[in-house]
């Protein structure tokens, strides 16, 4: 078990000018499962692969424990990766892939084979133990590369987009399979998506990635309610925290804008409020999101707001949107970043 440390960890591919990852500067706690998540092109799988040994460290550097490793072949690192395609061997049954990382570390065969189904009956695998991997669901093939991965402990795992080939119900299963294999181990764990469902689920903290640089770094919950910046503020959240001028709401100078969470404005059919027409309700169980369209400083903007669903207007009406002042968000429109600490 070990901690990883980012310190100014750079990287840029040869050709590029600007940085895949500018500047990283991340502690991640021994035991702690952190998920790096961010936008197609933000650098999170850049700053994994870093970490892995898959890419070099072009400046600054990589720690696991007191160790720089920023030069360290791969397989000095003492990590497991779990890939996006699995990456399993197809020619070997899911015992063999299980214990492959076992088999080259010279592991005594009885040893081996003890610890594979060990590992095998944690993950549901011990009926598919002889069974090669184009005989396995999509599912059953992911939980062979997470046992070949925590066959052997390692220091840190890394998962690249682990879930991305699954189908929505078979993620949500993994997701917690996932959670509970973390907590029962307690490895350091780097957890790569663009998924915010998956990040705000698994990670103990989410780092948040864009054009290379971290923007915000802390647990799921403090990212949704206190977003260090625009972006952050746009991209945590579903739907996406509403954004406005905020000399359009009375809240403040030119210069400024305020963001408020669609649970955080009420909807009516009359009053003072910003008028706007619903363009679609989607039913979501008890409750609804409203998309409605309306006309801020002269441009058409979309705001949503969240309501029960027994009280949601009809596509197609008129209505009044009422955020809450007290639980609005105030933001630099220059700079992007927070200026309120509600």
């Amino acid at each position: 078990m070990a901690e990883v440390r980012y310190v100014g960890a750079t990287r840029v591919y040869p050709g590029n000018d600007a940085p895949a990852v500018e500047a990283l500067d991340l502690d991640i706690a021994d035991g702690e499962f952190m998920v790096l998540v961010g936008p197609s092109g933000s650098g999170k799988t850049t700053a994994l692969r870093m970490l892995a040994g898959l890419e070099e460290v072009d400046a600054g550097a990589v720690f696991i424990g007191d160790r720089d490793v920023s030069d360290d072949p791969p397989k000095a690192r003492d990590v497991a990766m779990v890939f996006q395609n699995y990456a399993l061997y197809p020619y070997l049954t899911v015992a063999a892939n299980i214990g492959f990382p076992l088999r080259i570390a010279k592991v005594p065969k009885r040893d081996r084979e003890a610890r594979v189904k060990e590992v095998a009956k944690l993950l549901g695998l011990t009926e598919y133990l002889d069974r090669k991997p184009a005989q396995l669901s999509g599912g059953q093939r992911q939980r062979v590369a997470m046992g070949r991965a925590i066959v052997r402990v390692p220091s840190v795992f890394l998962m690249d987009e682990p879930l991305s080939n699954l189908d929505a119900k078979l993620r949500v299963q993994m997701r917690a399979d996932i959670a509970a294999l973390q907590a029962d181990f307690g490895v350091t764990t780097v957890y790569v998506t663009h998924d915010q469902a998956e990040a705000m689920t698994l990670g103990h903290r989410v780092a948040v990635l864009h054009e290379a640089k971290l923007q915000q770094v802390g647990p799921p919950r403090e990212l949704y309610e206190r977003p260090a910046n625009l972006f952050v503020a746009g991209f945590i959240g579903s739907p996406a925290m509403n954004l406005l001028p905020a000399e359009a709401l009375g809240l403040g100078t030119n210069g400024k804008v305020v963001g408020f969470r669609p649970e955080h404005v009420d909807i009516g059919d009359e009053g003072d409020g910003i008028r706007g027409r619903v363009e679609v309700v989607e039913d979501i169980g008890a409750d609804a999101y409203v998309f409605c369209s309306a006309d801020i400083r002269g441009e058409q903007t979309r705001l949503v707001a969240r309501t029960e669903v027994r009280d949601a207007p009809q596509q197609g009406e008129h209505v009044s949107l009422r955020p809450r002042p007290e639980e609005a968000h105030l933001f630099d429109s220059e700079s992007g970043e927070r200026l309120t600490d509600s």
